[in-house]
């Protein structure tokens, strides 16, 4: 009983303890994890309680004014009223019903935070507005009917590209985007930010939580073949080659990755057509296409680009003869230097 008296302590508390880790996942996640394997399960839980943490102390500002929620078991709670399938209005009810009379002046904006809390903390992707605390580019609406209803229309948006002939290359993986096409990566806690490109094209978001997916496979709250797809993103990205572990590892211990995303395995060629992807299409034709129109701006590009094998060895040719041409010049300059000297001090 120790373990579920443990959800009885309050969100502020840090470290959460193991015990509560794994009640918490029981609830959350309908995953069952003994404190004594939390560590030896082959998933990075820890990644994901950062999150957890992270949301909690940003919901939690200014005193706890905003939200009803004060322990783990009032996540819990309303973690169960969510996976009835009940509408937002119902919870909203009978989490009115509970709180202290007389009621707060806030009470709509108590109750709302307390729902888009657990909400966020369910699928990792943004609801409501956090006064404090990066919350990320894109925010899910969630204003009636239930919240599977509601993750399901905003990830089954109809598809508005359909180069469906594109085939995505081995090239095409996280660590490239970078060296070749000097895009940056930002790390994204939302979902819903997934392979978006933002900054003029210059950033894309990767959610990188494998070990949160890799739970929710047999969800009833995600969308059909949405957490598949998503891994197959991650694979597709993170191949799991040599230079691709060894660059993620650096990365992963510095920003605090799922150290799962580099785990998710490879895709054969006949896996790597955007025909397959359905949920993510757009956003990967289009990082794709920024991906490919990408031109060489420094060195380090130049050398790593070789996606287009003449352009590649005729600028290195060039870039060759010309250093040798400065330097064959510089020999001369100095062989010319030399000689006047030797004629006017013999």
């Amino acid at each position: 009983m120790a373990a579920t008296y443990s959800l009885d302590s309050g969100l502020q508390h840090s470290p959460i303890s193991v015990a509560t880790k794994c009640e918490i996942l029981r609830h959350l996640w309908d995953v069952d994890v003994q404190p004594f394997t939390y560590y030896d399960s082959g998933l990075d839980f820890d990644a994901y309680f950062s999150y957890y943490t992270e949301q909690c102390s940003d919901a939690l500002h200014d005193g706890g004014r905003h939200v009803s929620v004060r322990t783990h078991r009032d996540i819990v709670q309303i973690t169960h009223h969510i996976k009835s399938s009940l509408d937002r209005n119902s919870i909203k009810q009978i989490l009115s019903s509970e709180l202290p009379v007389p009621k707060p002046a806030n009470e709509d904006e108590i109750l709302d935070g307390s729902i888009d809390l657990v909400a966020r903390l369910l699928f990792m992707v943004n609801f409501g507005c956090l006064q404090y605390g990066f919350t990320g580019r894109r925010q899910v609406s969630w204003t009636e009917n239930s919240l599977r209803k509601c993750i399901k229309k905003y990830f089954d948006a109809p598809l508005m590209l359909g180069q469906d002939t594109i085939k995505l290359e081995k090239i095409f993986n996280a660590r490239n985007l970078g060296r070749i096409a000097g895009i940056e990566i930002l790390w994204t806690k939302n979902l819903a930010d997934h392979l978006s490109l933002i900054d003029d094209d210059n950033k894309v978001a990767i959610f990188h939580y494998a070990s949160f997916l890799e739970c929710q496979r047999n969800s009833p709250l995600f969308p059909d073949g949405l957490v598949d797809e998503t891994l197959r993103t991650l694979a597709l990205l993170f191949p799991g080659d040599k230079n691709t572990k060894k660059w993620f590892k650096k990365l992963s211990t510095s920003q605090n990755l799922d150290s799962n995303a580099i785990k998710c395995g490879r895709l054969r060629a006949e896996d790597r057509h955007i025909e397959n992807f359905k949920l993510w299409h757009d956003r990967l034709i289009i990082l794709k296409q920024v991906f490919d129109e990408a031109e060489p701006s420094t060195i380090s590009q130049w050398w790593c680009d070789r996606r287009k094998r003449v352009q590649w060895y005729t600028f290195w040719i060039a870039a060759l003869v010309l250093m040798l041409t400065v330097f064959f010049g510089l020999v001369q300059c100095l062989e010319g230097a030399l000689q006047v000297y030797k004629a006017f001090s013999p």
